[in-house]
């Protein structure tokens, strides 16, 4: 037993919801550390399908879900996620649902700015989903930015409304020429959210040192993926947040000698959403059947996928950036059906062989992957639960991965549901 972060090791939706949600039976507390509405998460249940961009995946399982400090949170977004979640059957009570009081609030102007940057950027656009997560970190980091503790005292937050909006609508009308936003509507329809969403509002990094204390075990929820991370990433095709695993501590409120271990989540395969480099991506027949296979297309914005061989540069550059303890391989099955899987081990760049991950995006343009090549097996292996059942060649591609990465896999994912999966080893066992 103990307390473990689940990280994405690539370019985020590795699959992370499905674990947690997996991972969560042994759990009492789950948490989300980073992040927005620009990530989601998607779990597969007795045949149906949840979608979460918000709160934790853990609310399936009906654990106590935390909403940490390092989140950025539209309060739109939350109540709708909250009542949609209801209406299933999940409970989503103030018992079941914190918010810290420090995670930072998205308002209409943060969208508004977002949506702007992107238009006015054309070709040059980074790719954002326009939730207005950046613009929201933005103003976190010059200390202008809204924390939940503010929509608790309406004065305050009246005040800071139309101060940040007297700069903010000069910007969007003489910069950008767009449409000013009204500081008066706004206060109106968050007074609303804040009704709502009182109750669930607490100093959640107390509660969860309380938990932790108490011998609670806890597993933190990061969205996206280490190669989106703000430092760490492929800069600026990245998140504005800090995806590895040192940030659950920062985002939570947990000092790191609290944290057991941690566990990297990647796919078989690879992929990416929106523009920034892509050293293994598939331009071709294979790229659209793991795309077509795999229903690779984003869970927050619908976008396709682009898809690619298995890199593990980005995986061992992952493993490092996170102090990775176990690994989760996800979408084996996607695999089946290929004659022929490649393995990218490294990067030539310049006649040189590369093995670890370059921060300059000119070199990354010009490097080539370099293949070790395995076969494949045709066998539909999305109703094994044993790895020893596993096709040989889908063992050894497995068991090849781990050599590489030189990080136990724990388990493997071999469908959406949770059912469809092998468990080689129970972290919390």
């Amino acid at each position: 037993m103990g307390n473990f972060v689940v990280i994405g090791t690539q370019w985020g939706d590795e699959g992370k919801g499905k674990i947690v949600d997996l991972l969560a039976e042994f759990a009492d507390y789950v948490v989300r550390f980073q992040g927005g509405n620009n990530a989601g998460h998607t779990m597969v249940v007795n045949g149906e399908q949840f979608i979460s961009h918000l709160v934790p995946s853990g609310i399936i399982q009906n654990k106590v879900c935390f909403i940490g400090n390092g989140l950025v949170v539209d309060p739109e977004v939350l109540v709708s996620e909250i009542n949609y979640l209801i209406s299933k059957g999940v409970k989503v009570t103030p018992d079941h649902l914190r918010i810290s009081e420090k995670a930072q609030v998205i308002m209409p102007y943060h969208k508004s700015l977002d949506h702007a940057r992107e238009a006015r950027k054309g070709d040059m656009k980074i790719g954002t989903t326009g939730r207005g997560i950046g613009p929201c970190y933005e103003d976190k980091a010059s200390r202008v930015g809204i924390r939940f503790l503010e929509l608790l005292n309406p004065e305050r937050f009246a005040e800071t409304v139309r101060t940040v909006l007297h700069e903010k609508n000069f910007q969007l009308k003489n910069y950008f020429g767009v449409d000013e936003v009204d500081p008066e509507s706004v206060i109106k329809e968050y007074m609303g959210y804040a009704d709502i969403l009182a109750p669930y509002i607490a100093d959640t990094s107390v509660e969860i040192m309380m938990g932790i204390m108490a011998g609670k075990n806890v597993l933190f929820e990061g969205a996206q993926g280490t190669h989106l991370d703000i430092d760490h990433g492929t800069y600026p095709f990245v998140t504005s947040s800090s995806c590895v695993s040192g940030n659950a501590c920062c985002g939570s409120g947990v000092g790191p000698k609290d944290i057991t271990g941690v566990i990297g989540i990647v796919k078989a395969y690879t992929t990416r959403v929106g523009a920034g480099p892509f050293p293994t991506e598939l331009l071709d027949e294979t790229g659209d059947y793991i795309q077509e296979k795999g229903a690779e297309f984003g869970a927050t914005t619908g976008r396709r996928r682009r898809c690619g061989w298995l890199d593990m540069v980005i995986l061992n550059n992952a493993g490092r950036l996170n102090g990775l303890t176990g690994i989760v391989i996800t979408k084996m099955d996607v695999l089946g059906g290929l004659e022929t899987l490649k393995i990218c081990t490294g990067y030539e760049y310049n006649g040189k062989i590369m093995e670890t991950f370059p921060a300059d995006l000119d070199v990354l343009a010009q490097c080539k992957p370099i293949y070790e090549e395995h076969p494949g097996w045709e066998e539909d292996i999305s109703k094994i639960t044993r790895f020893k059942d596993l096709p040989l060649n889908a063992k050894r591609y497995v068991q090849r991965v781990e050599e590489l990465s030189r990080v136990p896999v724990d388990i493997v994912s071999v469908g959406p549901g949770r059912e469809e999966t092998i468990v080689i080893n129970n972290p919390f066992a």
